[in-house]
């Protein structure tokens, strides 16, 4: 399976398995296991999705060696600060049952705290618990204030992203990527069957495609890497057929002119 590669030499997946609000701990158990078997091998969770212990579960009984695995929590907005940050980092591999994370992700810029988080994610980083370090819902000014404190460039940004909101994040998918910072893209199929007026679904019957597998591949052109989510066995499988064709120029267009500015989540930029 191609992929991209991060600012440290690991290289991921060009499609990872994302679990919000995929809960509790036993439905999240099924997705992940289900995804796994179905040959996805980036798995994206958080703490506040209450899950970790489940998906925890889900990556022991799957019998996939630890090293072909990416696994991914985020460091939620009670936690931020240095110490607490530690603390928070360590509950979260013990409810995964894991000696190190390949990513560590700052959740949400929501707090000045962040600072002092960061400084423990490069303490986490030599420590060897965090393979890569990254944030979530950043914009440009939140990553060029953190360029101003830090030498440890996050390796990647998570941020929601899907045709609909193209225009309003292109700059940033461009500082990100001069920067060298992987874009992940979540909730890529927002909207996706429902808010197009017909333009996706014309071209997902023209290329025999289901309209989630054109979001999904739309996003992995553009350089970034979906994290779709689901807890229908078909629906995960079928989206990990996303890696199985390519859009023209012109394919790429029709999406990108789908962009009216409507998010599914807050609008990070209004964050200090």
């Amino acid at each position: 399976m191609a992929g991209f590669t991060l600012n440290t030499g690991q290289t991921v997946p060009q499609i990872g398995f994302g679990t919000w609000e995929v809960a509790p701990d036993e439905a999240a158990k099924r997705a992940v296991a289900n995804a796994l078997e179905v040959g996805y091998r980036i798995v994206d969770t958080a703490k506040i999705y209450g899950n970790e212990q489940g998906v925890g579960e889900a990556i022991r009984e799957s019998g996939i060696p630890r090293e072909d695995l990416f696994i991914t929590t985020k460091l939620w907005n009670d936690d931020q600060g240095y110490d607490r940050t530690l603390k928070a980092c360590q509950k979260s591999l013990d409810k995964l049952g894991l000696d190190y994370l390949d990513l560590y992700l700052i959740h949400w810029p929501a707090t000045s705290k962040r600072h002092d988080s960061w400084r423990a994610f490069e303490q986490l980083h030599k420590d060897g618990l965090i393979k890569a370090t990254g944030v979530s819902n950043y914009t440009i000014d939140h990553l060029e204030d953190l360029a101003t404190r830090s030498q440890l460039t996050p390796s990647v940004n998570q941020v929601e992203l899907h045709p609909f909101i193209y225009e309003e994040q292109k700059s940033l998918l461009k500082y990100c990527r001069q920067q060298n910072i992987l874009i992940e893209a979540y909730s890529p199929l927002n909207r996706i069957s429902s808010g197009s007026d017909g333009v996706v679904e014309n071209l997902a019957n023209k290329l025999g495609k289901t309209p989630q597998q054109l979001a999904l591949r739309w996003c992995i052109q553009h350089g970034t890497l979906p994290l779709p989510r689901s807890t229908n066995p078909d629906h995960t499988r079928s989206n990990f057929k996303a890696l199985d064709f390519e859009l023209n120029s012109k394919d790429m267009q029709a999406l990108d002119s789908l962009s009216d500015g409507e998010r599914v989540t807050w609008d990070p930029a209004n964050m200090g």
